[in-house]
C-alpha cells in the first residue's frame, strides 16, 4: 500500500493529533517524521483527554505501530515520562519503536534554548517552547550530537553525555548560564535508557518492510508548515521541516511511495510565540475565538494569538506541501458569529499581492485584504453529516477550499472523536 502523510497547513495547532487518530482507524502504523517534545497532539476518547508531545498519536488504536522517525530530536527523560504515563492509564506501548538515528536531548540543550531566549533582555526571542529543540538540531548539523543508538550502550552513551555536558558547562561558565548538575542530570538519563533500551530500532527498516508487506502507514507531521525551517516566516519558525517533503528524509521513505497528502486547515487562523500573523485579532473577535476555541497551547499552556483565516498564507502552504486532501477543524468555533472575515490578499504600501513574502519584516508590514461572508449562527456541534451543516457553513467552506485550491474531505466539529465527518 502507498503511504499517506499528515500535516499543518498553519502555524500549527491545527488538531492534526485528532486527525490522526481518526485516520489510524485504517491504518497499520504510524511515523512522526520531525520535531521534539515542542509539539503536542490534543486527542480526547470519551471523558478522557490526552496530550501527546512524542509519540504518535495512533497509539490509542490497539495493534498500530507508532514509530518514532530519524527526523524527531527525542528527550529520551520526557519520553520516558509520556511513555510511562500512557502506560497507567492502561494503553499499551509495545508497538512504539525509537529510531537509533534519531537525536537525543539533553539538560545542556534546555539551558542555552532558555539563554538564546532571554539574551539581550528578550528582544530578540524566537518564541521557543525552551525544550531544547533548536540547539539539538544544531548539534546534528554540527555532527556532534548523541543518537538513539546509544541508549542500547550505556557505557558508551554514559562517554558521550559527559563528553557534551562538559563542554557545553565551560562555555555556560563562560557566558554566564546556569550550570547543569552532570551527574544528577545523568542520573535521569540512564532511568530513561534502562527503560527505552527495547524501544530502539532502526525505524526505517521497519517502515519500509511495512511497506513491502501492503501495509497501510500515515507519516504524522508536528507544527505547521508555516513554522518550517525553510519556507516558513523565518527566522519565527521551527528548526525543522515541517512540510510534507519532510516526511521522506525524516522516516527514510522513498516519494515514489507516497500517495495522499493530508493538509490540517482550521476554519481559523492562531499563532503562538513571536512572528509576524497578518490577521492577528485584538478585539473581541480575536477574544471569542481564544474562549471559544479554548486556544492555549498544549505543550506550553500559553494563549494563543487569534486571527481570521488566512487564504494567501494557506493558499501558498497548500502549493509547497502538494495538499490533495484537506481537513478542516474547529467549525464550532464559528458559530456564534454573524460576519466571519476572511483574508484573501495583502496590501504593502499600497500595492496588492496574493502571495506570501520570503521575508518576516516585510510581511509584519503587510495589511490583510478582507472579505466579509455571513455567519451561519447555528449550532454545528451535533452534526453528524455534511448534509448536517447550516447552508452558509457550506458556503464557507467551498470557498476557504477554492481559494486554497484543494479538496476538503474531512471536516471537524468538535474536540471528541465522534464530531468528524467526511465532507
Amino acid at each position: 500500500m502507498p503511504v499517506d502523510i499528515l500535516v499543518g497547513t498553519q502555524w500549527g495547532d491545527e488538531g492534526k493529533g485528532k486527525l490522526i487518530d481518526v485516520l489510524t482507524r485504517d491504518c497499520d502504523m504510524v511515523v512522526r517524521f520531525q520535531g521534539g517534545n515542542n509539539a503536542g497532539h490534543t486527542v480526547e476518547i470519551g471523558d478522557k483527554k490526552f496530550v501527546l508531545h512524542l509519540v504518535p498519536s495512533g497509539i490509542f488504536r490497539p495493534g498500530v505501530a507508532c514509530l518514532i522517525g530519524n527526523g524527531v530530536v527525542v528527550d529520551p527523560v520526557a519520553l520516558t515520562v509520556e511513555m510511562r504515563n500512557l502506560e497507567k492509564s492502561g494503553l499499551d506501548v509495545s508497538t512504539v519503536e525509537l529510531s537509533d538515528k534519531a537525536q537525543l536531548i539533553f539538560d545542556y540543550h534546555r539551558n542555552i534554548d532558555s539563554a538564546k531566549e532571554a539574551a539581550d533582555g528578550g528582544n530578540k526571542k524566537i518564541g521557543t517552547t525552551k525544550r531544547g529543540i533548536g540547539p539539538a538540531y544544531s548539534d546534528k548539523a554540527e555532527r556532534c550530537g548523541i543518537r538513539g543508538w546509544m541508549l542500547k550502550d550505556p557505557a558508551k552513551l554514559k562517554e558521550a553525555f559527559y563528553e557534551q555536558a562538559e563542554k557545553y558547562n565551560v562555555i555556560f561558565a563562560r557566558k554566564g548560564v546556569e550550570l547543569i548538575n552532570i551527574d544528577e542530570s545523568w542520573t535521569k538519563v540512564a532511568d530513561a535508557a534502562a527503560y527505552l533500551e527495547k524501544h530502539v530500532a532502526d525505524t526505517v527498516i521497519s517502515v519500509n518492510n511495512a511497506i513491502k508487506a501492503g501495509k497501510k502507514i500515515l507519516c504524522e507531521g508536528a507544527q505547521g508548515m508555516l513554522l518550517d525551517v525553510d519556507h516558513g516566516t523565518y527566522p519565527f519558525v521551527t528548526s525543522s521541516n515541517t512540510i510534507s517533503g519532510g516526511a521522506c528524509t525524516g522516516a527514510g521513505i522513498a516519494p515514489t511511495h507516497i500517495r495522499d497528502i493530508w493538509g490540517v486547515l482550521k476554519a481559523y487562523t492562531t499563532r503562538v510565540g513571536e512572528g509576524p500573523f497578518p490577521t492577528e485579532l485584538f478585539d473581541e473577535d480575536g477574544d471569542t475565538l481564544r474562549r471559544i476555541g479554548n486556544e492555549f497551547g498544549a505543550t506550553t499552556g500559553r494563549p494563543r494569538r487569534c486571527g481570521w483565516f488566512d487564504a494567501v498564507a494557506s493558499s501558498y502552504s497548500c502549493m509547497v506541501n502538494g495538499i490533495n486532501k484537506l481537513a478542516v477543524t474547529k467549525m464550532d468555533v464559528l458559530d456564534q458569529l454573524a460576519e466571519i472575515k476572511i483574508c484573501v490578499a495583502y496590501e504593502i504600501d499600497g500595492v496588492k499581492i496574493e502571495s506570501l513574502p520570503s521575508s518576516a519584516d516585510e510581511l509584519a508590514r503587510v495589511k490583510p485584504v478582507y472579505e466579509t461572508v455571513p455567519g451561519w449562527m447555528a449550532d454545528t456541534t451535533k452534526c453528524q453529516d455534511y448534509n448536517d451543516l447550516p447552508e452558509n457553513a457550506k458556503k464557507y467552506l467551498a470557498y476557504i477550499a477554492k481559494l486554497v485550491n484543494s479538496q476538503i474531505a474531512i471536516i471537524s466539529v468538535g474536540p471528541k472523536r465522534e464530531q468528524t465527518f467526511s465532507a
